[in-house]
């Protein structure tokens, strides 16, 4: 938010520099982002034309003469409004100003003009910065002073305010006044706000009805008949035009006035034009519909707030109004609305229309019920000043929310527990009531019971009193203290802590992570549909076409990410990331999985003359799921798998505590080619949330076993489908046996056909004696039977 120092000032006696004020703002929680200076006009006066003349020799042209108060000077001008009697920036030779046509900086030079000499310039308001207006000179109000630099009288200071959105109050110049007050210990000087009103009753004229109380607690509306739409004053002007906003006409420049004075936003509409000379706050039926002040139909639910006359809508609720009560130059009578509504539904509304709004981003941040009365007589004030309207009797106050208020209980104990600073009770009720607060005594000395001004809706409870307290005497103030207790030991979180473990892991196997989006497009998602189209959640309200839709996998973007990098990096990617996906359970909320995928792609070595020649392939893949798990405390096996992103013949599901926890292998040749990848791909994806439900991490210590260990080598002949897993899972269940190594495997000659051979080498180990021949022997023996009884494996001679 935009505040302009020379604005501020008229509520609040301001004694600091600029620079002064933004540091005490910052510090008591209202901070200043940038501190912008309009009017550094060097040679630049306020002038009065006391005399305008035809130009001798050219017809558009003319010759104006200028009173400076001590000099009167001739200039040349071609400006279509200049005029005899008015005040205007008048700009000596050597003032620098904006060309009006190429919006370069330039220096003013004397000139001859047409044979009669220029002794300056009378300017527009983009030549000297202020705006793009360039139809004409700038036309001051009658009442500047002539011969005073337009700097000491146009300038300003703008403070740029990042607000907080509990803080709603101080998206408003008496928000800031009242802050600036409360630090500086200075009074707050209130707007006028009583004014002349008619012996008719508002009554007679106009009925409001609130159909929906739980949508608009309170409603507001005055009647000013008589009135004359015009120009703005140029001071209001002026002071729309530094915020940014573009003045319109005396009714819609007041209604932004007082939005900006009171942080109430206004709306007025051409009383003649409704219906029934009734005002409806309602829900909007489903279908119905109203064209707004932009031109454009709009189709309304259930769901968004309307102001409707006896007939029709005729405004969307705290976002626009409606373009048949609009008010236009034949407007002689407006009833003007001062509401409050609530937060949601107008940010609903607004996110529905996609019609953000000064208006709109105020209510949404819970604006006090108070407000609308103050705001409403303020703006009806300067409807009777700068419109000549005449105002019907009393206010129509329709407050179906009121509360009784609530105080607060605040002690100077509590403020000491909450902050360390201790401060007496004195001290907080003079605070408290700097900020406008009421204070009332209790029973007890040391506490006080506050009631919160009307202005104010973030008070509930007694630390955001302390709050207040603390940042008024200032946050410098508290005092640095040891802790009065230990700290509670961290209770560390299973997700955090498995997803910090696997990281840990990855990382040391080589891996780098990466994130992407969790939106993606369905052109990319059908890249790893080999047979079926994937079922995506698509976005209600979707920022691009590439971000439609939630990520049922981390597939796409990795292999995306993937695809990218190997076009700038030759050797071995290895690429992992932890992320949710979104999977689609019908009209619920989709289920949100926690999953790992990661990618392993090109040479297994660096480039080196001695280096490991080949590509990464499905055993290692094989290895890095097997490592994992391990560092997980788990053991993972596997079976074939059937994924349609990966090679049927070289996939295998994880399998983790005889559950499905992810699949791993080589990607599908159609994927790649869909993703322009180059080389083998492998693939590893496990489920997270599987391993959440098992204990991860869990160590036991094993003593170094003392006694020699006996190892021996065996060569069985199985059949081709017998998996190696099969073989090594029936040996490890065994005694003693502490170590298998598959080191060997063969088909071909001397081997039958529709068989294999694993060679195995097998290590025998006691904790408690050195084993024996025989020992060995014997548990060999029973390991041969039971391999060639389950397996009908036999031994290779």
């Amino acid at each position: 938010m935009k505040v302009s120092l020379k604005w501020l000032s008229e509520y609040v006696d301001i004694k600091l520099t600029p620079r002064e004020l933004a540091d005490r703002l910052t510090m008591a929680g209202i901070e200043v982002q940038g501190v912008q200076t309009i009017g550094g006009w060097e040679k630049v006066m306020v002038g009065e034309v006391t005399e305008v003349n035809p130009h001798p020799d050219a017809d558009r042209l003319k010759l104006a003469t200028v009173n400076l108060g001590t000099q009167q000077l001739t200039v040349v001008c071609g400006a279509p409004n200049i005029a005899a009697g008015q005040r205007v920036p008048f700009a000596r030779v050597g003032a620098q100003l904006i060309d009006g046509h190429t919006g370069e900086m330039l220096t003013l030079k004397p000139a001859k003009i047409r044979g009669i000499v220029s002794e300056g310039m009378v300017c527009s308001e983009k030549e000297l910065g202020i705006s793009d207006s360039h139809e004409g000179i700038m036309v001051l109000p009658s009442e500047a002073p002539v011969g005073v630099p337009l700097s000491e009288y146009l300038g300003d200071t703008i403070f740029d305010l990042d607000v907080t959105p509990n803080r709603p109050d101080c998206l408003c110049l008496m928000g800031i006044a009242r802050e600036v007050a409360a630090l500086t210990g200075e009074e707050v000087h209130l707007p006028e706000i009583d004014y002349q009103e008619e012996e008719q009753s508002i009554d007679s004229f106009i009925s409001v009805d609130i159909i929906a109380p739980e949508l608009c607690p309170r409603y507001c509306a005055s009647l000013v008949t008589g009135i004359t739409i015009s120009s703005s004053p140029v001071w209001l002007q002026q002071r729309l035009k530094s915020y940014g906003m573009r003045p319109i006409n005396n009714v819609v420049d007041i209604t932004n006035y007082v939005m900006l004075e009171y942080g109430q936003p206004l709306h007025a509409f051409d009383y003649h034009k409704l219906g029934g000379h009734k005002i409806i706050v309602r829900r909007a039926k489903n279908g119905e519909t109203i064209t707004t002040l932009d031109e454009v139909g709009r189709t309304l639910n259930k769901d968004i707030l309307v102001i409707a006359d006896g007939e029709k809508p005729v405004a969307i609720a705290g976002i626009m109004g409606g373009l048949e009560s609009e008010v236009t130059d034949e407007t002689t009578a407006i009833l003007l609305e001062s509401a409050n509504f609530d937060q949601a539904t107008i940010r609903r509304g607004a996110r529905h229309f996609q019609l953000p709004s000064e208006a709109s981003l105020r209510f949404e941040k819970r604006l006090s019920r108070g407000l609308p009365l103050v705001a409403l007589k303020r703006a009806t004030w300067l409807f009777h000043e700068l419109a000549h309207g005449k105002v019907a009797k009393g206010v129509v106050d329709v407050y179906p929310g009121k509360v009784k208020p609530e105080g607060v209980l605040i002690s100077n104990e509590e403020v000491k527990r909450l902050s360390g600073l201790d401060v007496s009770i004195d001290e907080i009720v003079r605070v408290l009531t700097s900020l406008g607060f009421e204070c009332q005594q209790t029973s007890v000395s040391s506490q006080a019971l506050v009631f919160s001004p009307y202005w104010r809706s973030d008070i509930n409870r007694a630390a955001d009193l302390v709050e207040e307290v603390i940042r008024i005497i200032g946050y410098d103030k508290i005092p640095t203290t040891m802790l009065s207790s230990t700290l509670p030991e961290r209770e560390p979180g299973p997700r955090l802590e498995l997803r910090k473990k696997i990281r840990e892991i990855m990382v040391g196997l080589g891996f780098q992570e990466v994130l992407t989006y969790s939106l993606t497009s369905l052109e990319g998602l059908r890249k790893l549909s080999v047979e079926l189209e994937p079922e995506a959640l698509k976005v209600a309200n979707p920022m691009t076409k590439e971000q439609e839709y939630l990520r049922p996998n981390l597939r796409a973007g990795l292999l995306a990410a993937l695809a990218s990098n190997q076009k700038l990096e030759p050797g071995g990617i290895r690429l992992f990331e932890i992320g949710k996906v979104f999977l689609a359970k019908g009209d619920e909320l989709p289920q949100e999985k926690e999953m790992l995928c990661a990618l392993l792609s090109g040479p297994k070595a660096s480039l080196s003359w001695m280096g490991e020649k080949g590509e990464f392939d499905f055993f290692d893949a094989k290895g890095v799921t097997e490592n994992l798990l391990r560092g997980l405390g788990l053991i993972a096996e596997f079976k074939p798998g059937s994924d349609q992103n990966l090679s049927p013949a070289e996939s295998a599901e994880i399998i983790s505590d005889g559950d499905k926890t992810g699949v791993s292998g080589v990607l599908h040749p159609k994927v790649t080619e869909a993703f322009e990848l180059s080389g083998t791909v492998c693939l590893i994806e496990i489920d997270l949330e599987k391993l959440l439900t098992r204990p991860i991490g869990e160590k036991r210590y094993t003593p170094i076993y003392r006694f020699p260990a006996v190892s021996r080598d065996i060569a069985l002949i199985v059949d081709e489908q017998t998996s190696y897993q099969q073989v090594e899972s029936i040996i490890k269940s065994f005694p003693l046996v502490t170590e298998v190594t598959l080191f060997d495997l063969y088909t071909g000659e001397q081997i039958p056909q529709g068989k294999k051979s694993f060679a195995i080498r097998v290590v025998y180990q006691s904790p408690e004696h050195t084993l024996t021949d025989e020992e060995v022997n014997q548990i060999q023996q029973k390991m041969l039977d039971r391999l060639q009884r389950e397996l009908d494996t036999t031994l290779r001679g």
